[in-house]
C-alpha cells in the first residue's frame, strides 16, 4: 500500500520526473559532469548588477556611465563621451553635479575594488560629468507628448523635483507646490553654498523645469494656502515630498533655553542670507553630516565682540530679525566644538567632512553625551553639561558615572535628528511627524496619493531622490489602472542589452514563432546570455581578482582653508578631475557583472572555442561568443573571466 501510495504521489508532482514517465531515479550528477578534464556545462553570458549600483538608492548605472567615460561603451554617432555619459548618469538621477559633491556615496564602499586597493572615486567622476554637462549646457532629451494626466507634487526638495523629472519623461505634466521661496529644499536651504554651488544647483533645477509642462507655485504651504481637497479635485494622483524641516531640540534638562536652537533652522537661516554671525563659543550635538555643516558655517561666520539682544542667533533663527551685512566685516573667530555619541571613526558624518572640520579649528569631543544644559540668571544657556557614554545595538546612549563635565557655550546647536512640518496635514501624520508609505509608495487608505522623499523617513539626498524615481513609476501605472506587482529584488535604473543593441542597429530580427533547430546560429534572439541584473549583485569572490594591478585612485584637490584661514572663506573645497583624470579613474573600474572586453577568455581557451564577435556585430554585453561543438566545458574561461560575467552552465 504504501508503494502504490508513494508511485500515486510520484505521479501528481511533475517534478519527480525526468525524461519519460516512471523514471524516478536521481542521476549521480557529480560522475556525469566531471569527467577528467570536460564536463557537459558550457559557458553562458550572465549579466548582473554591481554591488556600487545595488548600494546607490538613486538606482544610478553607475558601471555604465563609468564604462562611457572609459572609452569603452562607444556613445551613438555625433554624442560625445561626455554628453553620452550624462545622459547615462540621468536617467536616474538628474542632479550629477549636485550628488558629486554632497552624495555620501555609500556606492563606493560596496565598490568590490576595495578588495585590490581602493574603492573607484565614483563621486568624483560623477562630478565631472555634472561640471562638463554644465558648462556645455547639455540639456535632456525632449519630453513625450501628453498623457492628459496631472500630478499635484507638494515640495520642491530633491524628491519633489526628481519626480517631476520622472513624470515628464513619462508624458504626464505636474504642478508643485514649495512653501519656500526658491526650489531645492535641503539642497538649497539644508547645505551650505560652498558645498552645493548655487548657479550649478539652479542650473540643474532649470534644466528640468525646462523640460516643460511643470508649473511652479511657490510660497504657498499646502494645508494652509489650499487644502487636500483641493488637490484632489484639480489633479489625478498627489506626491508628498515635503522633507523634513523641523529638528529635534535637546531631550535634556534646560533643552528648552531659547539659545538652543536646531542645526536645520540654523542652517536655513545661514541660507537665507540672514544669518550673518553666530557666537563666541558655540557648541554643536550631533555627529553626522549636518551637524558637520553648522560647525563649519559656524567657524566660517565667526562673532563680534558686543552684540545687541535683540540680534543674537537665536532671534534670527526665529525669524524674527535678520543680520545687516555690516556685521561681517567685524567679525572674529569663534569657538566652536562638536559633540558626538560615537567615536569620530564611527560617527555617520563622511570622513573627509570630518577632517575638513578639523582642519578649519572644530574641536570634536567624541564618545560623549549630553545631560544637561546650565542655564543662567536670564534663562539662556551658558554651559553643557557631558558625560562620557556607552551606546548599546540600538543606538541608545548611556551615561557613565563619575565622568561629567561643562562646555561653556552662549549657542547650543541641535543636529540630532529632523522631523516633517504636518501642520494642516494632520490626517496624514502617523503620530511620529512622519508619513507612512507601502512598498510602492503609496499611501495605504488613500488612493491617488503618493510619498517620497525624508517625509516617510529622514535619510540622504540621494535616497530620496531615487524614491522619487520609484512613486513616478507607480503613479505611471496607477494611470494606467495596471496592477501594482512586486517591485524587482534588485530595484535600480539596470543597463539592457535589449536597448543597446537596438541602438547600435542590431536589433534582433523577427521572429515567426514557430518551431525551429539550431537557433543558436540564428539572429532573431540574444543567445546563451541571461541577465539576473534585477536579482542578484556580483560579490568579490565572484571575480578573478588576479587580473586587477595596484592602481592608485586619482583624487579631487582638496583646497579647504586652514583654521586660520576659514573666517570668510565661503570658496569651493573640492575641485573636479581633469578629463585625463576622470577617464583613468573610470578605467579602475572592474566591470563587476558585465564583459569589459579584456579576451582573457578568448586567449585561455584551450580549444579556441571562445571567439570574439564579429566588429560589425559586437556591442557592449556582446563581446565573446562560444562555438559549442569545440567547447569541452573546462570552464578556463569561468575562470579568468575578470568581471564575474561567464557562468558554466547550459548543460544537460
Amino acid at each position: 500500500m504504501a508503494s502504490t501510495a508513494e508511485e500515486a504521489t510520484k505521479e501528481l508532482k511533475l517534478t519527480f520526473r525526468a525524461f519519460k514517465d516512471g523514471e524516478y531515479e536521481q542521476d549521480d550528477w557529480q560522475a556525469a559532469i566531471f569527467e577528467a578534464d570536460h564536463s557537459h556545462k558550457c559557458p553562458t553570458y550572465v549579466h548582473r548588477t554591481p554591488p556600487c549600483q545595488g548600494s546607490c538608492p538613486s538606482g544610478e548605472d553607475i558601471r555604465g556611465w563609468l564604462q562611457i567615460v572609459r572609452g569603452m561603451e562607444k556613445p551613438p554617432e555625433g554624442v560625445s563621451m561626455q554628453e553620452y555619459a550624462f545622459r547615462r548618469s540621468t536617467d536616474a538621477n538628474p542632479f550629477p553635479a549636485m550628488m558629486g559633491r554632497v552624495c555620501p556615496a555609500p556606492c563606493e564602499d560596496g565598490c568590490n575594488r576595495n578588495n585590490v586597493e581602493d574603492f573607484v572615486g565614483i563621486n568624483a567622476v560623477e562630478q565631472y560629468i555634472g561640471d562638463y554637462a554644465y558648462a556645455e549646457k547639455f540639456e535632456f532629451d525632449q519630453a513625450p507628448p501628453l498623457s492628459g494626466k496631472s500630478v499635484a507634487i507638494i515640495g520642491g526638495g530633491p524628491a519633489g523635483l526628481a519626480a517631476a523629472y520622472q513624470l515628464r519623461r513619462l508624458g504626464h505634466k505636474s504642478t508643485i507646490f514649495e512653501q519656500q521661496e526658491k526650489l531645492g529644499g535641503m539642497m538649497y536651504y539644508g547645505i551650505p553654498g560652498y558645498r552645493t554651488p548655487r548657479e550649478l544647483l539652479e542650473h540643474e533645477i532649470q534644466r528640468i523645469l525646462d523640460l516643460g509642462d511643470i508649473e511652479v507655485r511657490t510660497g504657498v504651504k499646502v494645508g494652509t494656502d489650499i487644502s487636500i481637497e483641493e488637490l484632489e479635485r484639480g489633479y489625478d494622483a498627489t506626491l508628498w515630498a515635503i522633507g523634513c524641516q523641523t529638528g529635534k531640540g535637546l531631550p535634556v534638562p534646560g533643552g528648552d533655553a531659547p539659545n538652543c536652537v536646531s542645526g536645520v533652522k540654523f542652517l536655513e537661516a545661514f541660507n537665507k542670507g540672514t544669518l550673518k554671525v553666530t557666537a563666541e563659543k558655540v557648541v554643536c550635538v550631533g555627529g553626522g553630516d549636518t551637524s558637520i555643516d553648522v560647525v563649519s558655517v559656524a567657524r566660517r561666520l565667526g562673532k563680534i565682540k558686543q552684540i545687541n539682544p535683540k540680534d543674537r542667533v537665536e532671534e534670527v533663527v526665529g525669524g524674527f530679525v535678520a543680520h545687516d551685512v555690516a556685521f561681517a566685516a567685524n567679525r572674529e573667530g569663534a569657538h566652536v566644538t562638536l559633540t558626538s555619541l560615537f567615536e569620530k571613526k564611527e560617527m555617520t558624518a563622511t570622513e573627509h567632512e570630518v577632517e575638513d572640520a578639523l582642519r578649519e579649528g572644530v574641536s570634536i569631543h567624541d564618545g560623549v553625551m549630553p545631560v544637561e544644559v546650565i542655564t543662567g540668571e536670564d534663562g539662556r544657556a551658558k554651559a553643557l553639561k557631558m558625560s562620557r557614554c556607552t551606546v548599546d545595538e540600538k543606538g541608545i546612549p548611556t551615561p557613565i558615572d563619575g565622568t561629567e563635565y561643562e562646555i561653556e557655550c552662549d549657542l547650543i546647536v541641535s543636529a540630532i535628528g529632523q522631523g516633517g512640518d504636518l501642520s494642516g496635514l494632520e490626517e496624514l501624520d502617523n503620530g511620529r511627524g512622519l508619513i507612512d508609505a507601502d512598498q510602492f509608495y503609496h499611501l495605504p487608505e488613500r488612493p491617488g496619493h503618493f510619498v517620497a522623499g525624508d517625509i516617510i523617513r529622514p535619510h540622504l539626498l540621494t535616497t530620496a531622490i531615487g524614491q522619487a524615481s520609484i512613486a513616478a513609476s507607480c503613479i505611471d501605472l496607477y494611470f494606467s489602472d495596471a496592477e501594482m506587482k512586486k517591485r524587482p529584488k534588485v530595484d535600480v535604473h539596470h543597463f539592457n542589452l535589449l536597448e543597446k543593441l537596438n541602438e547600435a542597429g542590431l536589433s534582433p530580427e523577427q521572429y515567426d514563432h514557430t518551431q525551429k533547430w539550431g537557433t543558436s546560429s540564428a539572429d532573431f534572439a540574444v543567445h546563451n546570455y541571461e541577465d539576473r541584473s534585477a536579482h542578484e549583485i556580483i560579490a568579490s569572490d565572484e571575480l578573478f581578482l588576479a587580473h586587477f594591478q595596484y592602481t592608485e585612485r586619482n583624487k579631487r584637490k582638496q583646497v579647504g582653508p586652514t583654521d586660520e584661514e576659514v573666517l570668510g572663506h565661503f570658496k569651493e573645497r573640492q575641485l573636479g578631475l581633469t578629463d585625463e583624470q576622470a577617464v583613468a579613474e573610470a578605467e579602475r573600474c572592474m566591470s563587476c557583472g558585465m564583459c569589459f572586453e579584456c579576451d582573457n577568455c578568448v586567449i585561455y581557451c584551450p580549444q579556441d572555442a571562445v571567439f570574439r564577435v564579429k566588429k560589425d556585430k559586437s556591442t557592449t554585453g556582446r563581446y565573446v561568443d562560444t562555438d559549442y561543438d569545440r567547447c569541452i566545458g573546462c570552464h578556463i574561461c569561468a575562470d579568468v573571466c575578470p568581471t564575474g560575467y561567464i557562468d558554466m552552465g547550459m548543460g544537460e
